[in-house]
């Protein structure tokens, strides 16, 4: 089960390194520990990079008195995870690698950093006019089956639906990065703080109170620019007949 006391977390990940990747060219302490914003249940986030390493792979370990996510990469191998983060506009890996403490570095972790900061600032590809259509079909169904549904327990699983939809359409049509879990919210304050307020206002009035005006006068908001609700002439997938 590893060491029970509980170090630093600094000191706990240095210990950790050296124990398990003693032999590693770089390491970074990241997560929440290293923004200010652990809690009692907050684990240590650690990005590895070693040349010996065949492929990347993630590891937990109880040690030093934390529990430890190590997340292992050789020194090609993060360039695959930042591709895909990419794609489905999810930084995950280049936060880590960003905002991480350096733990050790043989001269990789600096460059690896760059690279991260570079598509961090970038931000995620732009949403063509066809996905844009695609999507406001998507929130359209999802918020013609919330508006009409008289099921409580159908109600709740329809509004997470929608409020993923809805955070996901907002920041994409606005080049930003997305967010799942709890950096939906952290994605969407870092966009826009008084409209993030307006988002956990609406939804935590519909879980609390069971009223769903805010949830759909903000999601009309938001479609309105780009046309309002769309259903009646989508189409997708269908080939055209020369």
């Amino acid at each position: 089960m590893g060491d029970t006391k509980k170090l630093e977390p600094i000191e706990a990940a240095k210990r950790f390194i050296n124990k398990h990747f003693p032999n590693c060219q770089g390491a970074v302490l990241a997560g929440s520990v290293v923004r200010g914003e652990a809690t009692h249940t907050s684990d240590l986030d650690i990005v590895i990079f070693d040349e010996s390493i065949a492929s990347a792979y993630r590891e937990s370990f109880i040690d030093f008195g934390w529990a430890i996510e190590a997340f292992v990469h050789n020194l090609t191998s993060y360039q695959y995870y930042f591709q895909m983060d990419f794609q489905n506009a999810k930084p995950s890996l280049q936060r880590m690698v960003l905002e991480g403490i350096p733990l050790r570095d043989e001269g990789v972790v600096d460059s690896i950093k760059k690279e991260a900061r570079v598509m961090l600032e970038n931000g995620p590809e732009r949403w063509t006019e066809e996905m844009i259509r695609t999507k406001l079909y998507f929130i359209t169904d999802a918020l013609d089956d919330f508006e009409g549904c008289k099921n409580r327990a159908e109600e709740l699983f329809i509004a997470n639906s929608l409020g993923e939809l809805i955070h996901e359409f907002v920041l994409r049509t606005n080049g930003c990065w997305i967010g799942s879990s709890k950096w939906i919210i952290r994605a969407l304050k870092q966009y826009d703080v008084k409209f993030t307020e307006e988002f956990v206002e609406a939804f935590d009035d519909f879980y609390k109170t069971g009223d769903k005006s805010k949830v759909i006068l903000l999601s009309e908001r938001i479609l309105e620019p780009y046309g309002g609700r769309l259903f009646e002439g989508f189409s997708s997938g269908k080939e055209k007949l020369d």
